[in-house]
């Protein structure tokens, strides 16, 4: 419990931060992660556009649906 309580003392200001403005950085840690798997899957590209292209592709939530 002392370990815990010095935790808290040590970021209490940024606790009480977080109350007054909400914000992560999970948007951003969910794409880095999408990326990596498409970069694990690739196993290497030959070319930086290929892997841009695939990125984008993976992550732009394109409805890839015809006529919609």
């Amino acid at each position: 419990m002392t370990k815990v309580k010095e935790l808290l003392r040590r970021h209490f200001g940024n606790l009480l931060t977080w109350f007054k403005h909400p914000i992560t950085n999970a948007v951003s840690e969910g794409l880095n992660s999408k990326i990596q798997i498409v970069k694990a899957s690739a196993r290497g590209f030959h070319r930086f556009e290929s892997y841009r292209i695939r990125i984008l592709f993976y992550c732009g939530k394109l409805n890839m649906a015809i006529g919609a």
